[in-house]
């Protein structure tokens, strides 16, 4: 379960701290270079309902082995990329293979063991999960600044598919038949319900939101960072994602907060800690930038961890649909994340992105406190 976590975010947000590199190599824009991180979070959007549907049919132990396959094999591809434009399609497929590891290993893990034991089981694919994300940012500004980008997609496909050997070799088949939900109706009515649902709804934006702030930040962020006063070198820029491990330390204390106080107050406070974290990086100061990071991806994470709580209460039926249209919703707002910002940075540098990422946090708050009513009980968590 730790290596499936690991492989399956050891190639989502890989090009992060190369943005800078890959504007002067391909002579490109920073939006341009940004649909890097974009076209991946759209591809996983896409793929995330279908790919419990697949597993379903042919097995989950065997969808999870040959996506681990298809993402290295991809990563592989991608560092034969004559120029952006096919990098670009390689980023997009990347995306399309990544929801065969992640989410059909969390139905995995709860169908094998629904019986006890499941929440340890799920704690440890998410450590691994975590430190798959930050590995491929540190291992990518690492390798970059030594070896150039084309080896970064080399050293990280031979990585995951040495992943996906480990899982055919240690992972069971499982052991226990899915069962379908018995709802009464086609797959269209089924998401249509499930749309018309406003606490799931109102979910679904906020995850969009969520996961939008998050991947706004830290793409942006690293061109800042390369940029005069700091003119940081893509090993520094993949460093940055350190703060990442003490947002991930820090979050089971969300996951207390939120049985003791419930999901609105956490997010509430979650995300103001987002606005003031990202606020402090407008100091001309690495620690204080540093800081102000680590407070953003700390808050941001116990906003997330509250979203991923509702939505297992929200779904009246079709649970795993709604988990999977929940994904689609949270990587459409990650890979917009990526790109819109990229606006807003022409107009005003920085300090224009963190006015309007702090905008959308403040929105994020504003949907949860309207739609979100009611009890809840645990839900799924979705990795980032």
């Amino acid at each position: 379960m730790v290596v499936a976590g690991f492989c399956s975010f050891l190639q989502m947000y890989s090009t992060q701290p190369l943005l800078p590199m890959l504007t002067g190599i391909f002579h490109a824009s920073k939006i341009a270079v940004s649909m890097t991180v974009t076209l991946a979070g759209l591809g996983v959007a896409i793929a995330a309902p279908i790919a419990g549907i697949l597993a379903d049919k042919i097995g989950r132990k065997r969808i999870i082995v040959w996506s681990a396959v298809l993402l290295g094999i991809t990563s592989l591809a991608a560092a034969t990329s004559p120029g952006l434009g096919m990098l670009l399609f390689w980023r997009f497929c990347q995306g399309l293979c990544t929801p065969g590891v992640f989410s059909v290993t969390v139905a995995y893990i709860n169908d094998e063991w629904a019986s006890a034991g499941a929440g340890a089981v799920l704690s440890s694919y998410v450590s691994g999960t975590v430190l798959g994300g930050f590995s491929c940012r540190f291992i990518a500004g690492l390798v970059a600044a030594h070896f150039g980008w084309r080896w970064v997609f080399i050293v990280l496909g031979v990585l995951t598919l040495a992943g996906a050997g480990a899982i055919a070799r240690l992972l069971e088949p499982e052991r226990h038949a899915h069962h379908e939900s018995q709802w009464e109706g086609s797959w269209y009515s089924a998401v249509k319900s499930h749309l018309g649902n406003r606490r799931l709804l109102g979910t679904y934006l906020v995850g969009f939101c969520v996961l939008f702030s998050l991947v706004a930040i830290f793409t942006y962020v690293t061109f800042y960072l390369a940029a005069p006063p700091f003119n940081l070198e893509p090993t520094a820029l993949g460093s940055i994602f350190f703060v990442y491990l003490v947002g991930a330390a820090a979050n089971p204390a969300a996951g207390r907060a939120i049985d003791r106080y419930g999901q609105r107050m956490v997010l509430t406070c979650g995300i103001g800690a987002g606005v003031a974290g990202i606020a402090l990086t407008l100091i001309h100061s690495l620690w204080m930038v540093g800081l102000g990071l680590t407070i953003c991806s700390s808050g941001v994470f116990a906003a997330t961890t509250a979203a991923n709580n509702f939505v297992g209460a929200a779904a009246e039926h079709n649970r795993s649909l709604a988990v999977g249209l929940y994904a689609a919703f949270y990587y459409v707002g990650g890979g917009l994340g990526a790109a819109i910002p990229g606006y807003f940075w022409n107009l005003g540098g920085w300090p224009a992105c963190v006015a309007f990422i702090a905008c959308v946090q403040i929105v994020t708050v504003m949907i949860a406190l309207t739609f979100w009513r009611g009890p809840v009980r645990a839900g799924v968590m979705i990795p980032t």
